[in-house]
Protein backbone atom coordinates (compact mmCIF):
# COMPACT_ATOMS: atom_id res chain seq x y z
CA UNK A 1 0.00 0.00 0.00
CA UNK A 2 1.79 3.40 -1.16
CA UNK A 3 0.40 7.35 -0.65
CA UNK A 4 -0.35 9.85 -3.20
CA UNK A 5 0.58 13.28 -3.05
CA UNK A 6 -3.23 14.22 -1.26
CA UNK A 7 -2.50 11.46 0.97
CA UNK A 8 -4.77 9.26 -0.60
CA UNK A 9 -3.50 5.38 -0.17
CA UNK A 10 -3.44 3.01 -2.73
CA UNK A 11 -3.64 -1.03 -3.32
CA UNK A 12 -1.18 -3.14 -5.06
CA UNK A 13 -3.57 -2.26 -7.73
CA UNK A 14 -1.97 0.94 -9.24
CA UNK A 15 -5.72 1.94 -10.46
CA UNK A 16 -7.60 1.10 -7.41
CA UNK A 17 -7.75 4.25 -4.94
CA UNK A 18 -8.84 3.49 -1.72
CA UNK A 19 -8.98 5.65 1.65
CA UNK A 20 -8.28 9.31 1.16
CA UNK A 21 -6.87 11.62 3.94
CA UNK A 22 -5.09 8.78 6.37
CA UNK A 23 -4.73 4.91 6.34
CA UNK A 24 -6.51 3.03 8.41
CA UNK A 25 -5.88 -0.54 9.75
CA UNK A 26 -7.60 -3.13 7.45
CA UNK A 27 -9.20 -5.06 10.97
CA UNK A 28 -10.33 -1.94 12.47
CA UNK A 29 -12.36 -1.14 9.11
CA UNK A 30 -13.61 -4.59 8.77
CA UNK A 31 -14.78 -5.03 12.08
CA UNK A 32 -16.59 -1.63 12.02
CA UNK A 33 -18.46 -3.22 8.90
CA UNK A 34 -18.84 -6.22 10.41
CA UNK A 35 -20.82 -4.57 13.51
CA UNK A 36 -22.64 -3.07 10.78
CA UNK A 37 -23.39 -5.87 9.04
CA UNK A 38 -24.48 -7.58 12.36
CA UNK A 39 -26.96 -5.59 13.20
CA UNK A 40 -28.42 -5.18 10.18
CA UNK A 41 -28.44 -9.40 9.74
CA UNK A 42 -30.24 -9.63 13.19
CA UNK A 43 -33.39 -7.75 12.13
CA UNK A 44 -33.82 -9.49 9.19
CA UNK A 45 -33.18 -12.39 9.89
CA UNK A 46 -35.11 -12.59 13.70
CA UNK A 47 -38.37 -12.64 11.62
CA UNK A 48 -37.74 -16.28 10.75
CA UNK A 49 -37.58 -18.09 14.45
CA UNK A 50 -40.19 -15.22 15.50
CA UNK A 51 -42.51 -16.77 12.71
CA UNK A 52 -44.35 -19.26 15.22
CA UNK A 53 -45.29 -16.62 17.63
CA UNK A 54 -46.19 -13.90 15.26
CA UNK A 55 -48.49 -16.39 13.04
CA UNK A 56 -49.98 -17.10 16.02
CA UNK A 57 -50.43 -14.15 17.76
CA UNK A 58 -52.16 -11.94 14.70
CA UNK A 59 -53.85 -15.51 13.65
CA UNK A 60 -52.01 -15.61 9.84
CA UNK A 61 -50.99 -18.54 7.57
CA UNK A 62 -47.64 -19.67 5.85
CA UNK A 63 -48.93 -17.66 2.73
CA UNK A 64 -49.14 -14.57 5.05
CA UNK A 65 -46.18 -14.90 6.59
CA UNK A 66 -43.97 -15.65 3.80
CA UNK A 67 -45.56 -12.18 2.26
CA UNK A 68 -44.27 -10.11 5.50
CA UNK A 69 -41.11 -11.51 4.68
CA UNK A 70 -41.11 -11.02 1.42
CA UNK A 71 -42.41 -7.33 1.91
CA UNK A 72 -38.77 -6.60 3.33
CA UNK A 73 -37.13 -8.29 0.57
CA UNK A 74 -39.35 -6.47 -2.24
CA UNK A 75 -38.82 -2.66 -0.30
CA UNK A 76 -35.08 -3.90 -0.39
CA UNK A 77 -35.18 -4.44 -4.18
CA UNK A 78 -37.04 -1.45 -5.15
CA UNK A 79 -34.51 0.84 -2.93
CA UNK A 80 -31.23 -0.96 -4.33
CA UNK A 81 -32.78 -0.23 -8.01
CA UNK A 82 -32.79 3.17 -7.44
CA UNK A 83 -29.45 3.78 -5.13
CA UNK A 84 -27.83 1.85 -8.22
CA UNK A 85 -28.34 5.48 -10.06
CA UNK A 86 -26.32 7.77 -7.19
CA UNK A 87 -24.94 5.76 -4.96
CA UNK A 88 -20.99 6.05 -6.65
CA UNK A 89 -21.19 10.22 -6.59
CA UNK A 90 -21.21 10.08 -3.05
CA UNK A 91 -18.56 9.42 -0.38
CA UNK A 92 -19.03 5.42 1.03
CA UNK A 93 -19.12 7.00 4.74
CA UNK A 94 -21.74 9.28 4.13
CA UNK A 95 -23.98 6.87 1.72
CA UNK A 96 -23.53 4.18 4.62
CA UNK A 97 -24.46 6.61 7.90
CA UNK A 98 -27.57 7.87 5.84
CA UNK A 99 -28.99 4.21 5.39
CA UNK A 100 -27.85 3.02 8.17
CA UNK A 101 -30.26 5.94 10.06
CA UNK A 102 -32.69 5.39 7.71
CA UNK A 103 -32.39 1.41 8.51
CA UNK A 104 -33.10 2.18 12.63
CA UNK A 105 -35.87 4.23 12.47
CA UNK A 106 -37.80 1.20 10.39
CA UNK A 107 -36.76 -0.72 13.18
CA UNK A 108 -37.89 1.47 15.72
CA UNK A 109 -41.53 1.42 13.91
CA UNK A 110 -41.47 -2.44 13.65
CA UNK A 111 -41.05 -2.37 17.11
CA UNK A 112 -43.97 -0.19 18.25
CA UNK A 113 -46.22 -1.96 15.29
CA UNK A 114 -49.48 -3.09 17.24
CA UNK A 115 -51.24 -4.90 14.10
CA UNK A 116 -50.13 -6.97 11.32
CA UNK A 117 -50.66 -4.29 8.54
CA UNK A 118 -48.77 -1.72 10.27
CA UNK A 119 -46.02 -4.44 10.76
CA UNK A 120 -45.95 -4.96 6.96
CA UNK A 121 -45.34 -1.29 6.60
CA UNK A 122 -42.72 -1.27 8.97
CA UNK A 123 -40.70 -4.21 7.61
CA UNK A 124 -40.96 -2.29 4.08
CA UNK A 125 -39.09 1.08 5.35
CA UNK A 126 -36.31 -0.77 7.21
CA UNK A 127 -36.41 -3.29 4.22
CA UNK A 128 -35.69 0.41 1.59
CA UNK A 129 -32.76 0.85 4.14
CA UNK A 130 -31.60 -2.26 5.11
CA UNK A 131 -31.65 -3.46 1.86
CA UNK A 132 -28.77 -1.40 0.52
CA UNK A 133 -26.67 -1.34 3.86
CA UNK A 134 -25.09 -4.81 3.01
CA UNK A 135 -24.47 -4.13 -0.63
CA UNK A 136 -22.45 -0.54 0.27
CA UNK A 137 -20.88 -2.62 2.81
CA UNK A 138 -19.19 -5.36 0.33
CA UNK A 139 -18.71 -2.25 -2.47
CA UNK A 140 -16.63 -1.23 0.48
CA UNK A 141 -14.68 -3.96 1.08
CA UNK A 142 -14.21 -4.40 -2.92
CA UNK A 143 -12.41 -0.97 -2.70
CA UNK A 144 -10.43 -0.95 0.74
CA UNK A 145 -9.08 -4.90 0.02
CA UNK A 146 -6.91 -6.01 -2.40
CA UNK A 147 -8.53 -8.98 -5.02
CA UNK A 148 -5.76 -11.91 -2.61
CA UNK A 149 -7.36 -11.25 0.29
CA UNK A 150 -10.75 -10.08 -0.64
CA UNK A 151 -11.78 -13.43 0.29
CA UNK A 152 -10.74 -13.63 3.98
CA UNK A 153 -12.22 -10.49 4.37
CA UNK A 154 -15.66 -11.13 2.65
CA UNK A 155 -15.38 -13.79 5.47
CA UNK A 156 -14.69 -12.24 8.49
CA UNK A 157 -17.49 -9.61 7.45
CA UNK A 158 -20.09 -12.66 7.02
CA UNK A 159 -18.97 -14.07 10.44
CA UNK A 160 -21.70 -11.44 11.28
CA UNK A 161 -24.19 -13.92 10.24
CA UNK A 162 -22.40 -16.30 12.68
CA UNK A 163 -22.52 -14.08 15.61
CA UNK A 164 -26.23 -12.99 14.96
CA UNK A 165 -26.97 -16.23 15.14
CA UNK A 166 -25.20 -17.23 18.29
CA UNK A 167 -26.07 -14.13 20.07
CA UNK A 168 -28.58 -11.51 18.84
CA UNK A 169 -31.28 -13.81 17.97
CA UNK A 170 -31.04 -16.37 21.08
CA UNK A 171 -31.13 -12.96 22.77
CA UNK A 172 -34.01 -11.79 20.51
CA UNK A 173 -36.09 -15.17 21.51
CA UNK A 174 -35.20 -15.10 24.90
CA UNK A 175 -36.54 -11.10 24.77
CA UNK A 176 -39.75 -12.18 22.80
CA UNK A 177 -40.42 -14.97 25.12
CA UNK A 178 -40.37 -13.30 28.46
CA UNK A 179 -41.90 -9.65 27.60
CA UNK A 180 -43.28 -9.91 23.91
CA UNK A 181 -42.15 -10.01 19.65
CA UNK A 182 -41.97 -6.32 20.23
CA UNK A 183 -38.71 -5.93 22.44
CA UNK A 184 -36.41 -7.95 20.44
CA UNK A 185 -36.88 -5.02 18.20
CA UNK A 186 -36.64 -2.35 20.81
CA UNK A 187 -33.52 -4.06 21.78
CA UNK A 188 -32.11 -3.71 18.26
CA UNK A 189 -32.89 0.06 17.74
CA UNK A 190 -31.27 0.81 20.81
CA UNK A 191 -28.13 -1.45 19.87
CA UNK A 192 -27.97 -0.16 16.55
CA UNK A 193 -27.59 3.77 17.90
CA UNK A 194 -25.13 3.05 19.37
CA UNK A 195 -23.16 1.68 16.69
CA UNK A 196 -24.14 4.61 14.37
CA UNK A 197 -22.90 7.28 17.11
CA UNK A 198 -19.18 4.79 17.24
CA UNK A 199 -19.18 5.06 13.24
CA UNK A 200 -19.35 8.45 12.70
CA UNK A 201 -16.99 9.03 15.31
CA UNK A 202 -14.94 6.03 13.75
CA UNK A 203 -15.42 5.14 10.08
CA UNK A 204 -13.27 6.80 8.01
CA UNK A 205 -13.87 9.21 4.41
CA UNK A 206 -13.83 6.59 2.18
CA UNK A 207 -13.39 8.82 -1.54
CA UNK A 208 -11.25 6.46 -3.66
CA UNK A 209 -14.03 5.79 -5.93
CA UNK A 210 -14.77 9.06 -6.82
CA UNK A 211 -10.72 10.21 -7.75
CA UNK A 212 -11.30 8.47 -11.53
CA UNK A 213 -14.62 9.18 -11.47
CA UNK A 214 -16.54 10.51 -14.99
CA UNK A 215 -20.13 11.78 -14.44
CA UNK A 216 -22.64 10.07 -16.55
CA UNK A 217 -26.05 10.35 -16.85
CA UNK A 218 -27.05 7.64 -13.93
CA UNK A 219 -29.81 5.36 -16.51
CA UNK A 220 -26.41 4.90 -18.94
CA UNK A 221 -24.82 3.27 -15.54
CA UNK A 222 -27.50 0.78 -15.27
CA UNK A 223 -27.22 0.78 -19.31
CA UNK A 224 -23.54 -0.35 -18.85
CA UNK A 225 -24.44 -3.07 -16.06
CA UNK A 226 -26.94 -4.45 -18.68
CA UNK A 227 -24.55 -4.56 -21.33
CA UNK A 228 -21.83 -6.48 -19.48
CA UNK A 229 -21.89 -10.20 -19.63
CA UNK A 230 -19.69 -10.93 -17.29
CA UNK A 231 -22.46 -9.04 -14.48
CA UNK A 232 -24.90 -10.31 -15.71
CA UNK A 233 -23.29 -14.18 -15.05
CA UNK A 234 -22.87 -12.47 -11.30
CA UNK A 235 -26.06 -11.37 -10.95
CA UNK A 236 -27.44 -14.89 -12.84
CA UNK A 237 -25.46 -16.43 -10.13
CA UNK A 238 -26.81 -14.21 -6.60
CA UNK A 239 -30.76 -15.27 -8.39
CA UNK A 240 -29.80 -19.43 -8.31
CA UNK A 241 -28.21 -19.00 -5.05
CA UNK A 242 -30.41 -16.65 -3.17
CA UNK A 243 -33.21 -19.25 -4.58
CA UNK A 244 -31.34 -21.95 -3.41
CA UNK A 245 -31.39 -20.93 0.20
CA UNK A 246 -34.32 -18.69 0.53
CA UNK A 247 -36.67 -20.47 -0.21
CA UNK A 248 -35.75 -23.09 2.53
CA UNK A 249 -34.69 -20.72 5.38
CA UNK A 250 -38.37 -18.82 6.16
CA UNK A 251 -40.14 -21.86 7.21
CA UNK A 252 -37.18 -23.86 8.61
CA UNK A 253 -38.68 -22.82 12.30
CA UNK A 254 -42.16 -22.65 11.79
CA UNK A 255 -41.59 -26.60 10.11
CA UNK A 256 -39.28 -27.57 13.54
CA UNK A 257 -42.11 -26.17 15.67
CA UNK A 258 -45.15 -27.71 13.65
CA UNK A 259 -43.35 -30.68 12.51
CA UNK A 260 -40.87 -31.68 14.55
CA UNK A 261 -41.93 -30.80 17.75
CA UNK A 262 -39.86 -28.08 18.97
CA UNK A 263 -41.23 -25.72 21.28
CA UNK A 264 -40.47 -22.11 20.45
CA UNK A 265 -38.08 -20.99 22.78
CA UNK A 266 -36.28 -24.00 21.90
CA UNK A 267 -35.69 -22.68 18.11
CA UNK A 268 -32.91 -20.76 20.21
CA UNK A 269 -30.27 -23.35 20.62
CA UNK A 270 -30.61 -23.68 16.47
CA UNK A 271 -28.97 -20.53 15.75
CA UNK A 272 -26.56 -20.86 19.01
CA UNK A 273 -24.88 -24.03 17.66
CA UNK A 274 -25.66 -23.15 13.62
CA UNK A 275 -23.89 -19.42 14.59
CA UNK A 276 -20.70 -21.43 16.47
CA UNK A 277 -19.61 -23.36 13.71
CA UNK A 278 -20.19 -20.66 10.90
CA UNK A 279 -18.39 -18.49 12.87
CA UNK A 280 -15.25 -20.83 12.20
CA UNK A 281 -16.53 -22.29 8.75
CA UNK A 282 -17.12 -18.94 6.93
CA UNK A 283 -13.49 -17.37 7.57
CA UNK A 284 -12.24 -20.82 6.74
CA UNK A 285 -13.64 -21.18 3.07
CA UNK A 286 -12.90 -17.70 2.59
CA UNK A 287 -9.04 -18.40 3.47
CA UNK A 288 -9.56 -21.58 1.48
CA UNK A 289 -11.12 -19.02 -1.51
CA UNK A 290 -7.89 -16.90 -1.67
CA UNK A 291 -5.83 -19.81 -1.20
CA UNK A 292 -7.01 -22.64 -3.62
CA UNK A 293 -9.62 -20.03 -5.71
CA UNK A 294 -12.77 -18.87 -5.11
CA UNK A 295 -14.82 -20.69 -7.76
CA UNK A 296 -13.17 -24.06 -6.84
CA UNK A 297 -14.44 -24.06 -3.06
CA UNK A 298 -17.47 -22.73 -4.68
CA UNK A 299 -18.13 -25.84 -6.30
CA UNK A 300 -16.83 -28.09 -3.28
CA UNK A 301 -19.24 -26.18 -0.19
CA UNK A 302 -22.32 -26.08 -3.26
CA UNK A 303 -22.17 -30.38 -3.25
CA UNK A 304 -21.82 -30.18 -0.05
CA UNK A 305 -25.00 -27.94 1.09
CA UNK A 306 -27.36 -30.04 -1.14
CA UNK A 307 -27.14 -32.77 1.79
CA UNK A 308 -28.64 -30.83 4.52
CA UNK A 309 -30.59 -29.42 2.39
CA UNK A 310 -32.27 -32.81 1.95
CA UNK A 311 -31.95 -33.58 5.29
CA UNK A 312 -33.17 -30.51 7.03
CA UNK A 313 -36.74 -30.15 4.40
CA UNK A 314 -37.64 -34.01 5.41
CA UNK A 315 -36.87 -33.98 8.99
CA UNK A 316 -39.45 -35.78 11.18
CA UNK A 317 -40.22 -36.04 14.75
CA UNK A 318 -36.46 -36.71 16.21
CA UNK A 319 -34.53 -36.60 19.15
CA UNK A 320 -33.28 -32.82 19.39
CA UNK A 321 -29.87 -34.00 19.26
CA UNK A 322 -30.01 -35.42 16.11
CA UNK A 323 -32.11 -32.52 14.58
CA UNK A 324 -29.59 -29.61 15.91
CA UNK A 325 -26.81 -32.13 13.90
CA UNK A 326 -29.10 -31.77 11.04
CA UNK A 327 -29.81 -27.87 11.31
CA UNK A 328 -26.50 -27.00 11.83
CA UNK A 329 -25.09 -28.72 8.73
CA UNK A 330 -27.56 -26.58 7.02
CA UNK A 331 -26.21 -23.45 8.56
CA UNK A 332 -22.30 -24.70 7.42
CA UNK A 333 -23.34 -25.16 4.38
CA UNK A 334 -25.09 -22.02 3.50
CA UNK A 335 -22.58 -20.11 5.24
CA UNK A 336 -19.60 -21.47 3.49
CA UNK A 337 -21.08 -21.87 -0.42
CA UNK A 338 -22.06 -17.61 -0.04
CA UNK A 339 -18.52 -16.23 1.05
CA UNK A 340 -16.74 -17.62 -2.37
CA UNK A 341 -19.75 -16.92 -4.11
CA UNK A 342 -19.68 -12.91 -2.86
CA UNK A 343 -16.54 -12.51 -2.95
CA UNK A 344 -16.04 -13.85 -6.40
CA UNK A 345 -19.20 -11.30 -7.40
CA UNK A 346 -17.58 -8.66 -6.02
CA UNK A 347 -14.75 -9.51 -7.75
CA UNK A 348 -16.50 -9.08 -10.96
CA UNK A 349 -16.63 -5.70 -11.50
CA UNK A 350 -14.27 -2.61 -12.25
CA UNK A 351 -13.98 -0.41 -9.08
CA UNK A 352 -15.70 2.90 -10.58
CA UNK A 353 -18.71 0.55 -10.95
CA UNK A 354 -18.31 -1.22 -7.97
CA UNK A 355 -21.09 0.46 -5.74
CA UNK A 356 -23.27 1.07 -8.79
CA UNK A 357 -23.14 -2.05 -9.25
CA UNK A 358 -23.29 -3.74 -5.56
CA UNK A 359 -26.72 -1.57 -5.25
CA UNK A 360 -27.98 -3.08 -8.71
CA UNK A 361 -27.17 -6.42 -7.50
CA UNK A 362 -28.49 -6.42 -3.90
CA UNK A 363 -31.60 -5.18 -5.53
CA UNK A 364 -31.77 -8.38 -7.67
CA UNK A 365 -30.92 -10.51 -4.51
CA UNK A 366 -33.66 -8.70 -2.66
CA UNK A 367 -36.20 -9.43 -5.27
CA UNK A 368 -34.90 -13.27 -5.80
CA UNK A 369 -35.30 -13.13 -1.71
CA UNK A 370 -38.53 -11.96 -1.61
CA UNK A 371 -40.17 -14.54 -4.74
CA UNK A 372 -38.65 -17.15 -2.64
CA UNK A 373 -40.21 -17.00 0.26
CA UNK A 374 -43.62 -16.14 -1.50
CA UNK A 375 -43.15 -19.36 -3.64
CA UNK A 376 -42.26 -20.93 -0.20
CA UNK A 377 -45.49 -19.63 1.07
CA UNK A 378 -48.07 -20.74 -1.96
CA UNK A 379 -46.45 -24.11 -1.69
CA UNK A 380 -46.79 -25.16 1.81
CA UNK A 381 -49.34 -25.72 3.53
CA UNK A 382 -50.66 -25.53 6.76
CA UNK A 383 -52.67 -29.37 7.58
CA UNK A 384 -55.79 -29.35 9.81
CA UNK A 385 -54.17 -30.77 12.80
CA UNK A 386 -51.52 -28.28 12.45
CA UNK A 387 -48.34 -29.79 10.97
CA UNK A 388 -46.83 -27.82 7.57
CA UNK A 389 -47.08 -29.97 4.32
CA UNK A 390 -44.48 -30.02 1.29
CA UNK A 391 -41.47 -28.27 2.46
CA UNK A 392 -39.66 -31.52 1.11
CA UNK A 393 -40.71 -30.52 -2.13
CA UNK A 394 -38.92 -26.83 -1.50
CA UNK A 395 -35.84 -28.83 -0.91
CA UNK A 396 -35.92 -30.45 -4.18
CA UNK A 397 -36.43 -27.17 -5.78
CA UNK A 398 -33.77 -25.91 -3.24
CA UNK A 399 -30.96 -28.39 -4.82
CA UNK A 400 -32.03 -27.93 -8.46
CA UNK A 401 -30.88 -24.04 -8.03
CA UNK A 402 -27.51 -25.51 -6.02
CA UNK A 403 -27.05 -27.21 -8.79
CA UNK A 404 -27.60 -24.92 -11.32
CA UNK A 405 -25.14 -22.40 -9.71
CA UNK A 406 -21.97 -24.93 -10.51
CA UNK A 407 -22.84 -24.32 -14.35
CA UNK A 408 -23.19 -20.52 -13.70
CA UNK A 409 -20.12 -20.31 -11.27
CA UNK A 410 -17.70 -21.22 -14.35
CA UNK A 411 -19.37 -18.82 -16.41
CA UNK A 412 -18.00 -15.73 -13.94
CA UNK A 413 -14.47 -13.69 -14.53
CA UNK A 414 -12.41 -12.16 -11.83
CA UNK A 415 -11.80 -8.38 -13.17
CA UNK A 416 -10.14 -7.03 -10.04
Amino acid sequence: MSTTPDNTFLTSNPEETLVPKAQIREGWLLFLLATIQFTHIIDFVIMMPLGPQLMRVFQINPKEFGFMVSAYTFSAAISGFISTLFIDKFDRKNALLALYAGFIFGTFCCAIAPTYELLLVARIIAGAFGGVIGALVFAIIGDAIPENRRGAATGKVMAAFSVASIAGVPVGLYLASKVDWHAPFYALAAMSLLVLIGAYFLLPALRGHLTNAVKTNPLAVVGEILRNKNLLWAMTLMVALTLAGFTVVPFVSPYLVANVGFAESELAFMYLFGGLATVVTSQLAGRLSDRYGKQRIFIYTALFSIIPILAITHLQPAPHYLVLMVTTTFFIGFGARFVPAMSLITSSVSPNLRGSFMSFNSSVQQMAAGLSAFLSGLIIQKSSTGPLLHFGTIGIIATVATILCLFIVRQLKVIS
